[in-house]
């Protein structure tokens, strides 16, 4: 079953980067939501792969993560 993490960050320039990181290690860009106006990244991917995108995603310093 796929689940959606969605990390908040308190700055805009933050996104790219975390895109970017989430890209490289393998996910699918269609799989990856970024909203710069809530400044925040989903991440919709199975539930064998949650601990290693929430490590990617608290790698650069969310104010606020969870999953649903």
């Amino acid at each position: 079953m796929a689940e959606i993490i969605t990390a908040v960050y308190a700055s805009e320039d933050t996104l790219p980067n975390v895109r970017n990181d989430l890209v490289s290690v393998g996910i699918p860009q269609e799989k990856i939501r970024v909203s710069h106006e809530k400044k925040q990244v989903q991440v919709m991917g199975p539930e064998s792969a949650e601990a290693e995108i929430e490590e990617i995603l608290k790698r650069h310093a969310p104010t606020e993560i969870h999953t649903s």
